[in-house]
């Protein structure tokens, strides 16, 4: 691999400042806010839902005598000239804006060609917003003369109305520099954060325009056609089938269009409506078209993404003629062009519920387009030729094209999640027979064009469920958690029960494809067109009818907005401690454990409505097996009092307490009790922030281990400590710290209660004034004595993991986010560099849970101390590599002096006191529990 000289390319592009300058300045009045379109894509990236599906490949074969510092020169001046090509997209809080950074040289590396697979992965590889550049080049050498050019540029920088700009400019820049003299390119027009100025200050205008335009689609429903496909992080593969189109009928089309005072483009729209009219039977339909708003002329020349999605609506009818169906179109989309400056996520917020369909289909899942060749890249004495280069990814559902070309074509592409490859094959044969058609008779009725009556084939989960005899009928509902679930009639003398078709669906099904649960239900309610009626189904039912609106409400009183169903919680200006108050407040709402983690995790209050109608669902069925058991008058001798039972670490403690056979009294909220009693436990209801329920619990036990914590409030947790040793009246009390409350220690290896440094975080002081009140209340004599010191012990844990929820949970939103959510968007991911050793210490939850309860044995040489317990330590960067394999991840490892702070830890804990319950069994490697997590 070579790479042309990177200081002499900047020397040569900012030489040539002078004929590039922009001739419009804009004055500096802060950092620019993105445009509509650029909002929508970067919520979507920073959702997880970017990867490479708006990537915009540029390939070039190019044959003859190459300069390639020509070329690298002319890259670097094409920057120079557009400014949103070296613009990144950090944020303040959840606020994203546009910074613009100096011109730098564009690396342009030239690699051997390996096979065209080369291309693909480049073209592939995803772009970090935040921290750019958003334009990558790379030259592919096939021979000394022949190459393949690939630039990729994110579409967050570009739409198709740049290209031909950014295509003619490189061109010149190339050409001057070649020859060794000045461009001759006209002055640039305005910079796109212009535009984006000046459309913020239009968003007054611009929503009004919207709620009338999201009135005009009051009623679509989405096409039938489609499968529901939850929103998130997903491939959305997109499957693509072809089909010649003749020459004289793309001209016949042409000529009809010509006719009716249109475009070619009006025609092929029309044809689209009317193909989904003849093969789904609906006569409301909305397609989604591109458009640009370059309307103003100062930014007719202004590269960026100026592109909006129109929403068009027709009904077509079955006496209707096509050339009658081509009148209506007509009109409608001129209707819609009036307005191509609204932007579409404007129109989406005023629809709210409204821009999804019964099952969650997005209204706008179809689109058209009809497609014209692109003129190749022209550098000045070379022959070139554009590369046909395809991500399979879809942005849409189902999309339908024409191209117009030597050679039309017609093409039928789809998300393969929301449509079956044999329907979407059918339905570009009818397609393609019904343009024939109308060009040989416009004035044909509908109802006598090609184009049978379609049923898309069933989702995989009813297919398996169907294919078990004793199923008669079956039915899935997707979530927005990417979990549907599936719904049975069963029928039969030994009818299989919900639980055991779930486990028959496992070896026919992935796992990723598994229904989060199958309900047994007497008969499914259906609407007309065959799609399940959500509200009468048990759980379904609870998320849109029942929680959802629950949810919504309480989003609004938190976030200042009530959202829609699928409203992100993100998005709306969430952030960890509004997480924490939500949870809360919907517990006491609902009755039902949740956590903040919940939240992050669900983000919507339709997955939360599924959520929780599951774990409704889940108590039920726990106390119809086994019911709580309330708390006796007193304690059997030797109960243990432990809380935080239902947390990640306390679950692990509780189990390894029942399999010694100790007697437990665990305290849990009233809506977890359930959780709790499935293992036998006595069952004290309260909270940490309900002081009197801590002391009641307490009461008459032999032993305390402490593992509950709020995380956020603090001063709740040194409330709850304090009303626990009050109580605490003998026996050993075992409190679960945190490594935190070492703060940043001076040197590298932390041995059992060490000295600390400063600063510590407040989740660390915390811990530390727990540990004093603890220590200051053993010192009075309130726990039992052995040899002279009190049974108190402090045990500083460090990350656990572990197959849990909560643990999982943290692992994707505690200290490892960073690593964990750039490895699963495919991003980049930042490890410190320049350290000896940086990493993580871990913990296995039942590690510590053997450990803990270790501490409660009489004369234990942790009593009276601060320990630790430390599984092991595990250097960021093998972290991230594993997470990367784990996931299947594309995103790069970098060691980086800019990673984040909190990931700057070089210290190793010893574990001397507690290395014998610590002692790894089987399973418990660190790789072992990460894909354990992770899977």
């Amino acid at each position: 691999m070579s790479t042309v000289d990177q200081s002499d390319l900047l020397r040569r592009a900012r030489g040539r400042r002078a004929a590039t300058a922009p001739a419009h300045p804009v004055a500096d009045d802060g950092p620019a806010p993105l445009s509509h379109a650029q909002q929508r894509m970067w919520l979507m990236d920073r959702l997880g839902q970017g990867g490479a599906l708006y990537n915009v490949p540029i390939a070039t074969r190019v044959r003859g005598p190459l300069d390639h510092t020509a070329l690298a020169t002319a890259l670097a001046g094409l920057t120079e000239r557009h400014a949103v090509l070296r613009t990144r997209y950090p944020h303040r809080g959840d606020q994203p804006y546009q910074q613009v950074d100096p011109v730098t040289p564009v690396p342009l590396p030239v690699l051997d060609a390996t096979g065209p697979e080369r291309l693909t992965e480049e073209a592939a590889r995803p772009f970090d917003l935040a921290t750019g550049p958003v334009l990558r080049a790379l030259l592919l050498r096939h021979g000394p003369e022949d190459h393949t050019l690939l630039l990729t540029i994110h579409h967050i920088a570009v739409d198709g109305g740049s290209l031909r700009f950014l295509a003619a400019d490189l061109a010149e820049l190339y050409r001057a520099a070649r020859d060794g003299g000045p461009n001759r390119l006209p002055a640039p027009a305005p910079a796109y954060t212009d535009h984006a100025r000046q459309e913020r200050a239009r968003d007054t205008e611009l929503t009004a325009a919207a709620a009338t335009l999201a009135a005009g689609l009051s009623g679509a429903r989405p096409l039938s056609l489609l499968r529901p496909v939850p929103p998130g992080a997903r491939e959305r593969r997109a499957v693509l089938h072809t089909a010649p189109l003749e020459p004289a009928v793309l001209e016949r089309l042409r000529g009809l269009g010509a006719w009716h005072g249109t475009t070619l483009y009006t025609v092929v729209l029309a044809a689209a409506f009317a193909a989904l009219h003849n093969t789904s039977g609906q006569d409301d339909l909305v397609l989604g078209c591109a458009s640009g708003h370059r309307a103003r002329p100062e930014f007719r020349r202004t590269v960026g993404l100026a592109v909006n999605t129109l929403a068009v609506r027709a009904n077509p009818s079955d006496g209707m003629s096509f050339a009658e169906l081509l009148g209506l179109v007509r009109g409608s989309l001129l209707d819609a062009q009036r307005h191509h400056e609204v932007p579409l996520d404007l129109v989406t917020e005023r629809l709210g519920a409204a821009a999804r369909g019964a099952d969650g289909t997005p209204l706008l899942s179809v689109s058209c387009d009809l497609q014209q060749i692109a003129d190749p890249l022209v550098l000045p004495g070379l022959d070139t030729e554009n590369v046909e280069l395809h991500l399979g990814l879809a942005k849409f559902g189902l999309t339908l094209l024409v191209e117009d070309r030597p050679e039309p074509r017609v093409l039928v592409q789809h998300d393969r999640d929301a449509l079956d490859p044999d329907t979407a094959a059918r339905l570009l044969d009818a397609f393609a027979a019904l343009l024939a058609a109308v060009a040989e008779d416009p004035d044909r009725p509908l109802s006598d064009l090609p184009g049978e009556r379609l049923v898309a084939a069933e989702h995989p989960v009813v297919e398996g469920l169907l294919a078990d005899p004793a199923v008669v009928e079956a039915a899935v509902v997707e979530n927005p958690d990417g979990r549907p679930l599936a719904f049975a009639v069963v029928r039969g003398p030994v009818a299989p029960s919900g639980t055991a078709l779930r486990d028959t669906l496992r070896g026919r099904l992935p796992a990723a494809g598994l229904p989060r649960a199958v309900t047994l239900v007497d008969a499914l309610p259906r609407h007309p067109d065959g799609t399940p009626v959500r509200e009468r189904l048990p759980g379904a039912a609870a998320s849109e009818k029942g929680p959802v609106d629950v949810v919504r409400e309480v989003f609004g009183e938190l976030l200042g907005a009530v959202p829609s169903a699928d409203g992100d919680f993100f998005a709306s200006g969430g952030h960890s401690l509004v997480a924490v108050r939500l949870a809360e407040r919907l517990r006491t709402r609902v009755g039902l454990p949740l956590t903040g983690l919940d939240i992050l995790e669900q983000r919507t209050p339709r997955a939360l409505a599924v959520l929780l109608a599951a774990r409704a669902e889940e108590r039920r069925a726990a106390l119809a097996r086994s019911g709580a058991r309330p708390r006796s008058a007193g304690a059997r001798t030797g109960t243990v009092l432990l809380t935080g039972a239902t947390g990640g670490v306390g679950a692990a403690v509780l189990r390894e307490l029942m399999a010694q056979g100790r007697p437990v009294r665990v305290l849990v909220r009233p809506e977890s009790a359930h959780l709790a009693a499935l293992n036998g436990a006595e069952v004290a209801e309260g909270d940490l922030g309900d002081l009197d329920s801590l002391r009641r619990a307490v009461e008459g036990v032999d032993a305390v281990i402490h593992s509950a914590c709020t995380f956020t409030d603090h001063a709740t947790d040194l409330a709850a400590m304090r009303a626990l040793v009050d109580g605490w009246r003998g026996g050993p009390f075992v409190f679960v710290s945190s490594i935190d409350a070492y703060g940043r220690p001076a040197g590298t290896e932390v041995p059992d209660g060490g000295p600390g440094g400063g600063p510590v975080t407040p989740y660390g002081q915390a811990k530390l004034d727990c540990e004093r009140i603890l220590f200051e209340a053993a010192a009075t004599g309130r726990g039992r004595a052995v040899d002279g010191r009190a049974q108190a012990i402090a045990v500083r844990a460090p990350i656990v993991w572990g197959p849990h929820p909560r643990l999982r949970d943290q692992l994707r939103w505690g200290s490892t986010t960073a690593l964990y959510q750039a490895a699963l968007a495919g991003r980049p991911i930042e490890v410190p560099a320049g350290e000896a050793w940086s990493g993580a210490s871990w913990v296995h939850a039942a590690a510590l849970a053997r450990a803990l309860t270790a501490c409660l044995a009489p004369g234990h040489p942790a009593a009276g101390r601060v320990v630790n317990a430390v599984s092991g330590h595990v250097s960021w960067a093998d972290l991230a590599a594993e997470l990367v394999r784990l996931l299947g991840s594309a995103g790069p490892i970098r060691a980086t002096p800019d990673a984040e702070e909190e990931l700057r830890r070089p210290w190793r804990y010893r574990a001397d006191t507690l290395a014998g319950p610590l002692a790894p069994e089987p399973g418990e490697d660190w790789r072992d529990v990460l894909a354990a997590m992770v899977r």
